[in-house]
């Protein structure tokens, strides 16, 4: 799910909107220490048999269900049983849960226009930005729903569901923390929270390596580009991918204003960026139009070639692909930036 809120924008930028978008194992058991014997000193030089500690078990992890989890809106999901009928109402959860290993427990999931891995076309679509098919749902006899906060979900359909018995995780991340929490969520809530930490600490890892590359350096006034159709759309100060951009190396652009999208030309003519990255270019942007746009010929990022196409996927979709965003996004915006080989 994207972390951008709900709002009227241009037909391609909704879309934008619609296309990106929200443990522990237990020990080993110990082995049993084996009795040691040792010859205790005395005059008849009788060999004893030294006392030895009974050996100790590891402690019965906790069953995972039934459970009672708590979403990023204040909601309450009760889980009776693992869930064996997911819909998944965001595209970033439908890929959290094929990461997880429960790809094939999924029997509808939103309209998704980049859909994730390949076998996620496959899922029937009962919802689309804006609108959840309730009764399809009900239908499926879904027993766990994922769904969009901040408003990328209706939030009566989401009750219509809780109403109808069905359990419901709702679930939103505006910042890279929030990513790691929600993909520890649905973890939990599917039954393999090991898997969730997997995930997580790929992301972490990348992360880190790119902070570490790019600590020192003078940050890249950076324009990032969601859509250009009517007007300009680029990072709201409280967007998921504004975080992104920072961490790899870059001054990114705003608006100023939460929530809100829209940058007006002068303030991008202004703000003089040294890197355009064009996430709208899977609609057709190109670097020629961009260079071509009144006035922007003075730009430094133009004068110089640095208008680049980038997959605004990866890097804006809070999911397990998150980790070749980062590299990725660093690398657009630092060409030279040598990063470590991601671990296996």
């Amino acid at each position: 799910m994207d972390a951008r809120p709900s709002r009227t924008l241009p037909a391609l930028a909704g879309l934008l909107l619609a296309c990106m978008l929200a443990a522990c194992s237990a020990a080993p058991a110990a082995s049993p220490t084996p009795p040691s014997t040792t010859p205790f000193p005395s005059t008849a030089s009788v060999p004893t048999e030294a006392p030895t500690a009974a050996p100790t078990e590891s402690p019965t992890p906790a069953p995972l269900f039934p459970a009672t989890l708590n979403d990023d809106e204040g909601g309450t999901a009760v889980l009776a049983a693992r869930p064996t009928k997911i819909v998944s109402l965001t595209p970033a959860a439908t890929e959290i849960l094929f990461g997880l290993g429960a790809g094939d427990r999924i029997v509808g999931k939103v309209e998704d226009f980049t859909p994730y891995p390949e076998a996620a076309a496959k899922i029937p679509d009962v919802a689309k930005f804006g609108s959840v098919d309730v009764e399809k749902i009900v239908s499926l006899g879904a027993d766990l729903v994922i769904a969009g906060g901040n408003n990328f979900n209706p939030p009566e359909s989401i009750k219509q569901l809780r109403d109808l018995g069905v359990p419901v995780l709702v679930v939103f991340a505006p910042d890279v923390a929030g990513a790691l929490k929600d993909i520890s969520l649905i973890g939990r809530a599917v039954g393999n929270p090991d898997g969730a930490a997997k995930i997580s600490g790929s992301i972490q890892g990348a992360m880190a390596s790119v902070k570490a590359a790019t600590a020192g350096g003078t940050p890249v006034r950076t324009y990032y580009e969601l859509d250009a159709s009517s007007g300009f759309f680029g990072p709201a100060p409280d967007y998921f991918g504004t975080e992104m951009i920072r961490i790899a190396g870059g001054d990114p652009l705003t608006s100023g204003t939460a929530g809100v999208y829209q940058i007006e030309a002068e303030k991008i003519l202004t703000f003089d960026p040294q890197v355009i990255l064009m996430g709208d270019a899977a609609y057709g942007v190109t670097a020629d139009q961009v260079k071509a746009r009144p006035g922007w010929g003075t730009l430094t990022a133009v004068k110089n070639g640095d208008v680049r196409p980038i997959d605004d996927v990866i890097v804006t979709r809070p999911g397990p692909r998150l980790a070749d965003g980062i590299r990725t996004l660093a690398v657009a915006i630092n060409p030279g930036l040598v990063l470590p080989s991601p671990a296996p």
